[in-house]
């Protein structure tokens, strides 16, 4: 009894530390994890994609064909927290995709495709459909007659490139995109946020990604989107409709500049019509930006 005692108060003194990330850059071994993962969420997200059930993907489904090594790996991403990563965005919450939503499906955009024709690689202009994408009642319809006021004076409209994303594909798109950003979590957190922090995932405050009918979405570009008539239209006139631009350039929180990435707020778009009067100029607020008068 006493061998076991002391063999016990011993072991406290030698616990080995909890696993953690290098947030600064996974290690060899956590790199090979992370792909290993990958591999078998991408069939996953394929299946939901063409289900048209991304939006309610549960952690539940993206633990089932893992096993519970790469289970505990996964949740450690899950687990972070802004003060870790060093972004100061606000939590969201946990979105499930239970929320009340409405499906915007048949967008059709342009896209560029490399072809070989006779032995010569050729760029050629295709059209494809953007998947369906959802959005909560108000922001659905906010943005309807946005598009339809931006139709009226300018003659073209923005398509929802990315709307309400549950937690867990928050989670997937995380892990996906850490390869990159060399596999560094503060780096990766600067362009996708974490689950629980995304606005995609709110419906209280519900973000879209825009892409215009060119295919063009900031990516890899952003000047091509901060350029875009579209855009300067947005700039004079989305708080009208209760949107704002969640991340301008020098974003203060810590995330990059996304000129596609407005959110539905209409408190915050009181504020900023506020801020606008008397009327700025679009090329001032775009001030450091590569748009030419």
């Amino acid at each position: 009894m006493r061998k076991l005692l002391f063999f016990l108060l011993v072991s406290l003194f030698f616990v080995i530390p909890a696993y953690a990330l290098d947030l600064d850059g996974l290690s060899t071994e956590d790199i090979q994890m992370t792909r290993q993962i990958i591999s078998k969420l991408q069939p996953v997200i394929r299946e939901r994609d063409s289900e048209e059930s991304l939006a309610t993907l549960t952690f539940k489904d993206l633990d089932a064909p893992l096993t519970k090594q790469e289970k505990k790996f996964l949740k450690q991403f899950r687990n972070l927290s802004r003060k870790e990563t060093g972004i100061k965005i606000p939590w969201r919450g946990l979105s499930t995709g239970e929320n009340d939503l409405i499906a915007i499906k048949g967008q059709r955009v342009k896209d560029k495709v490399r072809v070989r024709k006779e032995g010569k690689l050729e760029t050629v202009i295709v059209d494809r459909t953007l998947p369906p994408q959802y959005l909560p009642l108000t922001a659905y319809q906010k943005y309807f007659e946005m598009m339809a006021a931006m139709e009226k004076d300018i003659g073209k409209r923005l398509y929802v490139d990315s709307g309400y994303r549950s937690s867990a594909f928050q989670l997937y798109l995380f892990v996906y995109y850490l390869r990159n950003h060399g596999f560094s979590v503060k780096e990766t957190v600067r362009y996708v946020t974490l689950p629980g922090y995304s606005e995609h995932g709110d419906p209280g405050h519900q973000a879209i990604d825009f892409i215009n009918r060119d295919g063009i979405n900031g990516d890899p570009h952003v000047e091509e989107f901060e350029c875009l008539p579209e855009n300067l239209w947005l700039q004079e006139h989305a708080q009208d409709f209760g949107f704002v631009l969640s991340y301008p350039r020098d974003c203060p929180d810590g995330i990059t500049y996304e000129p596609w990435h407005w959110r539905y707020d209409p408190k915050a778009a009181r504020e900023v019509a506020k801020e606008k009067a008397p009327k700025v100029k679009t090329n001032d607020r775009l001030k450091g930006g590569t748009c030419k008068n």
